[in-house]
């Protein structure tokens, strides 16, 4: 008995041990995962089953390992071989290669990630955009080094992508062509910061700011809150007019129509002061009227104003300086003309009679 009690003690530990480790470096692998692949693809809805992908593959390796039968699988797949060329690949070679090229890509996107965090926390207007195109070239860069280790790992022969890159070079030429256009002026422009993020532009008719300018495209947000993806090719290629690149003044105006025999000093005194009240009109320079039209149905007076802050709305303002104008022209009574149209009825002559011609009634029976 006390022999089997020491063989017990002596072997439970080694037993514990040995089943402990797989399942530890199991939940190991699995958090990191699950880490690089919400800090990597933020939001993505595919990175959930992915997650779960990773974790019964960490799980089933485990129970190989711990069953003893993780060798053998390995070594017959090491015997499934084939030649391609100068090169012998097995099964075991590939899956060993595919999970590495995985792993390596993953952590060069994490890591890319975490630069970009790191780098446009803190950064805004112009040294934003500075940071952004550094980030798109770490990106890119760590990327690139990412697939060349990645097929290292398989087995790939390097000097072979030669040939790869003469393939590359023809299909960038043809089929490629805008895409490759929109990534290089996506350098273009963060480089030479012609439009920057926060930049208020108008780009074929949409208006709206610039949130984010990724390595393809760029996102332009509307004051009303829809998103227009844009291609980085068109801010290079095509004319753009960027609203905050000189000056932040915006000008707004609005006409408004009053009668002919209302006193002109007085509506211009009235229009003035309704768009000085308003606390985001610009005092210097100020407000100005102006009788721009002699219309069909009264005197057609033009209201100029400026304003700094269009991102805060520029309806919500013109519109409360309208209601402003209604309430001055009522109280003062002055008034705004509607279209008004007079309708003449004519009467048709009477033919006149001549003398002479006219016949007395016939008065026989």
């Amino acid at each position: 008995a006390y022999t089997a009690s020491v063989f017990v003690s002596r072997l439970f530990p080694l037993a514990v041990f040995k089943v402990a480790v797989p399942v530890l470096l199991s939940l190991a692998v699995i958090r990191l995962g699950v880490k690089v692949l919400q800090a990597a693809f933020k939001n993505a809805p595919w990175v959930r089953a992915l997650e779960r992908s990773i974790s019964w593959l960490a799980w089933l390796a485990m129970l190989l390992w711990v069953s003893g039968l993780l060798p053998v699988i390995l070594e017959e797949l090491d015997d499934i071989k084939w030649k391609v060329g100068a090169t012998t690949l097995s099964v075991r070679n590939m899956l060993e290669g595919a999970l590495t090229a995985g792993v390596v890509i993953l952590i060069t996107l994490w890591i890319s990630s975490a630069i970009e965090s790191r780098l446009l926390r803190t950064a805004t207007g112009s040294e934003l955009s500075l940071r952004k195109a550094v980030s798109n070239a770490t990106r890119v860069t760590l990327v690139f080094i990412g697939l060349l280790l990645a097929l290292s790992a398989v087995g790939i022969d390097l000097t072979a992508l030669s040939v790869l890159g003469g393939a590359i070079g023809v299909g960038v030429g043809f089929g490629l062509q805008k895409l490759a256009a929109n990534y290089v002026s996506g350098f273009v422009m963060l480089a030479e910061r012609s439009v920057r993020i926060g930049d208020s532009v108008r780009v074929d008719g949409f208006e709206g700011l610039i949130t984010d300018i990724r390595a393809r495209y760029t996102v332009v947000r509307a004051l009303s809150g829809r998103e227009s993806i844009v291609p980085n090719e068109m801010f290079i290629s095509n004319r753009i007019e960027n609203l905050s690149l000189a000056d932040s003044r915006v000008l707004q105006s609005t006409v408004v129509s009053v009668g002919y025999d209302s006193d002109v000093a007085l509506v211009m005194r009235l229009l003035t002061e309704s768009a000085a009240a308003q606390e985001r009109v610009l005092k210097d320079p100020g407000p100005g009227v102006n009788l721009t039209n002699f219309g069909a149905d009264g005197l057609e007076f033009t209201l100029n104003y400026w304003m700094t802050d269009p991102e805060n709305g520029q309806q919500n303002l013109r519109s409360l300086i309208n209601l402003a104008v209604l309430a001055a022209l009522r109280k003062n009574g002055i008034e705004i003309p509607y279209p008004q149209r007079v309708l003449h009825t004519l009467t048709p002559p009477v033919p006149a009679v001549e003398p002479g011609t006219a016949s007395a009634p016939d008065l026989k029976a």
